[in-house]
């Protein structure tokens, strides 16, 4: 059995729905999210593998990179990536290694690193986003525009509403904190 078949069978949201009486609609869609992000995210990895011989995590930090001519701390990249900035140093060394990138000390504090994409580094990130987008596009591919655009509409105020109820909980948390709570 190949690892897409696999991935296909033995998804979260498939075991869920094996019993969908014991679980809320909630759950089940959070499920599928996970699961639809789960799949386009291993396809793009395997993709960059197979194709440029490199991993997601490289394409990720040299995308940050491509956006700026004048370069990125680590701390920054790190930060637009939401990993640690020892996660950021282990890629980093890679691509430092590889030439794609360069790695200088910031002039007003040398303790400081700026990271900047080389030329070559600039060419295959371009090839690399080139293919990106057309897999992307390939991946959707069963969607029409119309349902594109609802689906974004509607991821749009998922998110709004995630954000909402981690803002209420954190108002919660606070209020309870401040009450002092004895338990």
């Amino acid at each position: 059995m190949d690892g897409t078949t696999s991935i296909l069978q033995l998804d979260r949201e498939t075991k869920a729905s094996e019993r969908p009486g014991e679980h809320k609609d909630e759950l089940r869609l959070w499920l599928r999210l996970l699961t639809c992000s789960t799949l386009i995210e291993t396809e793009i990895r395997n993709r960059l593998r197979e194709d440029f011989r490199t991993t997601l995590p490289r394409f990720d930090l040299m995308a940050q990179l491509d956006k700026t001519v004048v370069g990125m701390t680590v701390g920054e990249v790190s930060q637009r990536l939401m990993v640690s900035n020892g996660n950021v140093t282990a890629v980093v060394t890679g691509l430092v290694a590889d030439g794609l990138i360069d790695k200088r000390s910031a002039p007003q504090d040398r303790r400081v690193q700026i990271l900047t994409l080389t030329p070559q580094g600039r060419k295959a990130f371009k090839a690399m986003a080139e293919r990106h987008e057309q897999w992307i596009a390939e991946l959707f591919a069963g969607l029409g525009q119309t349902e594109i655009a609802q689906l974004f509409r509607l991821l749009g105020q998922t998110k709004t509403s995630l954000h909402r109820a981690i803002a209420n909980r954190a108002k919660d948390g606070a209020s309870e904190a401040a009450g002092g709570d004895a338990r």
